[in-house]
């Protein structure tokens, strides 16, 4: 079975432009949310890359923590660790004081089942976080689904081209942003809003996702013909680095690589890799989910890992029995129902 924790050192490993921007930032930093799937490795990729800047800095991971083993890990590694229920205001008031935040706090999944608790948690944790940390730079995760399907011979939806969320996930993911701006405009706090889609690593992603169909003979439903993609590690770097980019009003940034790439290639070449004939269901639709990043190339350059080594890496993984977290990403909605 492939070493997890060899994984784990790969996706919190700092890259040179990580380290310098983490000695410039000056302050301890708090991760709100930091128990999903992108925030473990994001706390480990801060302490990295603060120590190698030479950079005292104490980065506590805010999280309910369920996983008690999870919670143990990163203390183990040198993170601090607080449980907190978002919606307690009590707790929420007495989390550490920090300069810096990454808000990763969202929910997506369920939303169909119980769309009332999305809102909630898209929409009032957030106003509570920048009550919180108003005088901090806080950079939030928010998600390419705020944009409307874009034609699929195009690059995708620039951060000035207009909003369109389908479906009331989307539409509150935007409702998230809208909030946080206004708090940072009414405050002053400097804040940078991060459209995600997708981060990707071997036990979880759109890559698992199409890798664990060609691999079990199920058919890749192409109706979302193409994607955009990034390696996780890429993704949190971003985000830390944007620490240093905050403003008020908020910076908004399209995360993500570039240029998308077709779900038919990509199943073809994980058919390649794991020895498999990819099946397909339906056919390309003349939009899809997509996200131009030219911006975020601009600022900080082209994310270090390119799509070959991302198939590689989840195509080894699965062929050598690599755990998934189970957790598809229903990237082929279109109706925006999650």
């Amino acid at each position: 079975m492939p070493d997890e924790a060899v994984l784990e050192d790969l996706l919190s490993r700092p890259t040179p432009p990580l380290v310098e921007a983490m000695a410039r930032v000056r302050g301890d930093l708090v991760i709100l949310g930091a128990g999903g799937k992108m925030g473990p490795s994001l706390a480990r990729l801060a302490r990295r890359a603060s120590e190698a800047a030479a950079v005292r800095r104490t980065v506590t991971a805010v999280s309910r923590f369920a996983d008690a083993a999870l919670r143990g890990a990163l203390e183990a590694d040198g993170i601090a660790t607080v449980a907190c229920d978002l919606f307690e205001r009590t707790q929420v008031d007495a989390l550490p004081d920090a300069a810096n935040v990454i808000y990763m706090v969202g929910q997506k999944f369920g939303t169909s089942d119980h769309p009332p608790r999305t809102w909630a948690v898209n929409t009032v944790l957030p106003a509570l976080a920048a009550e919180r940390y108003r005088a901090a730079n806080l950079v939030a995760f928010s998600t390419g689904n705020v944009y409307p399907l874009w034609p699929l011979a195009s690059a995708g939806p620039a951060e000035s081209d207009p909003v369109g969320p389908v479906g009331e996930y989307a539409q509150s993911a935007l409702a998230r942003e809208r909030i946080l701006e206004f708090w940072s405009r009414e405050r002053g706090t400097p804040m940078a809003l991060l459209r995600l889609n997708y981060a990707v690593e071997p036990r979880y992603g759109v890559l698992r996702d199409i890798a664990d169909a060609v691999r079990e003979g199920r058919g890749v439903d192409l109706a979302m013909g193409a994607i955009n993609l990034i390696w996780q590690r890429d993704a949190n770097a971003i985000a830390l680095r944007m620490l240093e980019h905050c403003a008020s009003p908020p910076v908004v940034l399209n995360v993500t690589g570039r240029p998308a790439h077709g779900v038919r290639w990509i199943a073809s070449e994980f058919g390649r890799r794991l020895g498999a004939e990819p099946l397909f269901q339906g056919v390309e639709r003349p939009t899809a989910l997509l996200s131009d990043a030219a911006r975020c190339e601009e600022l900080l350059g082209t994310p270090e890992t390119g799509i070959a080594e991302m198939i590689d890496r989840v195509a080894r993984w699965v062929k050598d029995g690599g755990r998934s977290l189970g957790k598809p990403t229903r990237f082929e909605m279109r109706e925006g129902s999650f």
